[in-house]
């Protein structure tokens, strides 16, 4: 799964680049989720599979909570890029003559970094404070990676604040990008629905099902997971969720963005196409 998702992705921002077609802001955005996707899984997938294979399953006090940043930070930047993306979406359909304006590249790059940078932070509030708490009983964390909620398991200090924070906060963080995603839908299908042709309607919406599609496999796991009391915690049931968030949603998505995208599978069908004909000569 590790490796499909890495080439999948790596594939889709390859052929993002290569083509010239595909330079637009939507594409833009699709890449920058891909890699996204990548970083999600190189944070967890590679440590997972060098335990699978080693009598030793460990990780350093450092590296687990380096790794609890990242995965937030990585995470928490793909859902405000889904949101970013839904207002792009609605921008391209109901603005089309000012689209190139409203979205030009130096708003793009605007738009990711600080995306990413308030990932960051909200990261940095989360890891910090955990990997301050004491953790003076057992050190085998009940999960295939450092996420909170097991961490807070482990501890032996007083976590009601550092639970009532990720309550808070990642309710806060989950669901604005959320709201705005339901938001900009509801004008989209307004726009769609005041459309004169059936053949522009269809068009439309076909630019966004494979978008929300990624939502509701990217929102539902993160809803259940975090958006509740740390009590509750359920071992097995919390672990399948996260592998179907970590590994199952980097691995669908790039398929999603390609096989329902008429203009990304033209432009893979002429990579290839190309390679092929390069290596008969």
């Amino acid at each position: 799964m590790y490796l499909i998702s890495q080439v999948a992705n790596w594939t889709i921002i390859f052929i993002i680049q290569v083509d010239a077609q595909l330079n637009t802001p939507m594409y833009f955005f699709v890449s920058i989720l891909a890699l996204m996707d990548i970083g999600l899984t190189s944070c967890s997938a590679p440590k997972l599979l060098a335990n699978i294979f080693s009598k030793k399953k460990s990780i350093s006090f450092a590296g687990c909570f380096l790794q609890l940043h990242f995965l937030v930070s990585f995470g928490n930047t793909t859902l405000c890029l889904l949101a970013i993306k839904a207002v792009d979406r609605y921008i391209a359909i109901s603005k089309p003559l000012h689209y190139a304006l409203l979205m030009n590249k130096r708003i793009q790059v605007r738009l990711v970094a600080g995306s990413w940078l308030i990932a960051s932070v909200h990261s940095t509030a989360h890891s910090i404070p955990a990997s301050r708490l004491f953790y003076c009983e057992s050190n085998e964390i009940q999960h295939y990676f450092c996420d909170l909620l097991p961490l807070f398991k482990l501890s032996c200090s007083d976590t009601s604040l550092n639970e009532l924070l990720l309550l808070i906060e990642t309710s806060l963080f989950l669901l604005t990008p959320f709201f705005i995603i339901v938001i900009s839908y509801i004008l989209i299908i307004s726009a769609i629905w005041k459309m004169r042709t059936r053949e522009g309607r269809s068009k439309a919406f076909s630019t966004c099902s494979s978008h929300l599609f990624v939502v509701v496999m990217t929102y539902a796991p993160l809803l259940y997971i975090y958006i509740r009391p740390a009590s509750i915690y359920l071992l097995n049931k919390d672990i399948i969720i996260s592998v179907l968030y970590t590994m199952g949603c980097s691995l669908l998505n790039p398929f999603v963005y390609s096989i329902r995208n008429k203009e990304v599978k033209r432009a893979l069908t002429k990579v290839l196409n190309k390679t092929v004909f390069s290596f008969n000569k």
